[in-house]
């Protein structure tokens, strides 16, 4: 691996994709009412996705979180209820029966503390080999926190400043190791040098850090943090701190787009221009012929959303039940009963205006004379990006992705659990090992080299109590 230590301000695109798989649970876009269907909780769900992938030369799999079940009209949501294991505990068993592929934890920063957060993803990262990594995420609503003893104590405002606290502070208690710390060999007087692990002390508003670490650094250095988040903050605060950004801008000119936005906010972060990579989440229906795939397309839009889906994807915005009314007829007449949804019906309707979008979902489905059905499974798809196509027609169209830079790669949210990678691996990957922008082996043994990212620099000595003026001039992650 490399080390960043000169940066560069021109990007350049690497004419290559990377591929992940995002095992959701549950959701919206998950099959689970078809005979290939299979459990979202069992562990051999999640090592046949994962063993699939790794034999596809994917870099990494990413487990999402739910800190609580999402409710419909105040009760658990029973057509998308997944109670997902522990990502940490899925992870560690799926680092047993893989070799190559990176093993993505989704991590709260609001309801985890950082130098315990931090020795868990060491562990993960230290037992796997150097594959772990952190997505990381932010919450602020009540809601959720009522299943924690802080409760949902921070503004909006405030989520990204406590986030960047908190990461911070992690990057300071995997850095306090030192290089070469540990003995190598038994003929040593001692296990670890004297004074390689550093005292790390944090004192802020929500927490209180005085912690030397535990663990050293893994083959990697430290884990590959993602970070998903597209206002104005989160874009900021991925152009300082995270190496891959899980975004949600797969259409080619909207990546492109991006891709310039991420460039410009990173260098101003004092970062290179190549620092950090990008992966939109993605869907994938593939077939030999463009014809069938259109037509496994409808098949999967009608499993996706059936009759009671598409009623209760309408009563989260309307806050009453509407089963009085006839999914394959037109959108309810009547008004809702909530001027703005909450957060209990899950971060896809969280802050909608209700009264604004109903007048407006109306007037659109009359339009286009779309039924309370067709209107929804079409509203649902347009959250990520679908390819749909012949496996030469899809991998034509990656590879315009490739060389002109708009993406590093995509992380894959598969429809069908446990095959839906399959079709993926079997067809698309080879097309795209003859296109050239696919890799043909993995590139190393950890994640960071699998993604094509530079070593962090390790810090010059600081005091121990307080953080670095600015961790971007210090470390290239």
């Amino acid at each position: 691996m490399s080390h960043t230590t000169n940066p560069s301000r021109e990007f350049k695109p690497s004419g290559q994709l990377r591929l992940g798989v995002f095992f959701q649970g549950v959701n919206s876009g998950t099959i689970w009412k078809t005979a290939g269907s299979g459990s979202q909780t069992d562990f051999e769900s999640f090592r046949r996705i994962a063993q699939t992938a790794e034999r596809g030369l994917f870099s990494a799999f990413f487990l999402g979180e739910g800190l609580r079940l999402r409710e419909h009209l105040g009760r658990p949501h029973a057509l998308d209820v997944a109670g997902r294991p522990d990502a940490q505990t899925a992870l560690a068993a799926l680092a047993a029966v893989t070799t190559h592929i990176g093993l993505v934890a989704t991590q709260n920063t609001t309801y985890n503390d950082p130098a315990d957060l931090a020795h868990r993803l060491s562990s993960l990262d230290l037992i796997s080999g150097g594959r772990a990594a952190w997505n990381i995420v932010t919450t602020d609503n009540a809601w959720t926190g009522a299943n924690f003893r802080r409760g949902g104590y921070l503004d909006h405002a405030d989520r990204y400043v406590h986030a960047e606290a908190f990461v911070e502070t992690a990057k300071r208690i995997w850095d306090a190791w030192d290089d070469g710390a540990i003995a190598s060999s038994t003929s040593a007087d001692r296990w670890a040098a004297p004074g390689a692990a550093r005292r790390v002390r944090h004192a802020g508003q929500h927490y209180t850090v005085d912690v030397t670490p535990r663990l050293p650094r893994s083959a990697q250095y430290r884990p590959v943090l993602f970070q998903a988040g597209d206002s104005p903050d989160g874009r900021d605060f991925a152009a300082r701190q995270s190496d891959v950004i899980f975004s949600a801008h797969p259409q080619l000119d909207d990546a492109l787009q991006f891709r310039s936005d991420i460039v410009e906010r990173t260098l101003k972060a004092g970062r290179g221009a190549n620092d950090v990579k990008i992966m939109p989440a993605s869907e994938f229906i593939l077939a030999a012929t463009a014809q069938e795939a259109l037509e496994k397309k409808a098949w999967v839009r009608q499993l996706q959303i059936g009759p009671q889906q598409a009623i209760a994807y309408l009563e989260q915005f309307w806050g009453r039940e509407l089963q009085e009314f006839d999914p394959d007829g037109p959108l309810p007449a009547i008004d809702p009963v909530v001027e703005e949804t909450s957060e209990t019906r899950g971060s896809g309707f969280h802050g909608a205006k209700a009264r604004q979008l109903a007048d407006q979902w109306r007037a659109e489905a009359k339009e286009k004379g779309l039924s309370i059905r067709q209107f929804v499974s079409a509203k649902t798809s347009r959250g990520h990006s679908t390819f749909t196509g012949s496996y030469t027609e899809v991998a034509d169209r990656l590879t315009e992705y490739a060389r002109r830079g708009a993406v590093d790669g995509f992380n894959i949210s598969p429809w069908l659990i446990p095959s839906g990678l399959d079709d993926i691996v079997n067809h698309l990957v080879p097309a795209l090992q003859e296109r050239g922008v696919y890799p043909t082996e993995y590139a190393g043994t950890t994640l960071r080299e699998n993604l094509g990212l530079a070593t962090p620099v390790r810090p010059a000595a600081v005091d121990a109590g307080a953080a670095p003026a600015s961790r971007a001039a210090t470390a290239r992650a």
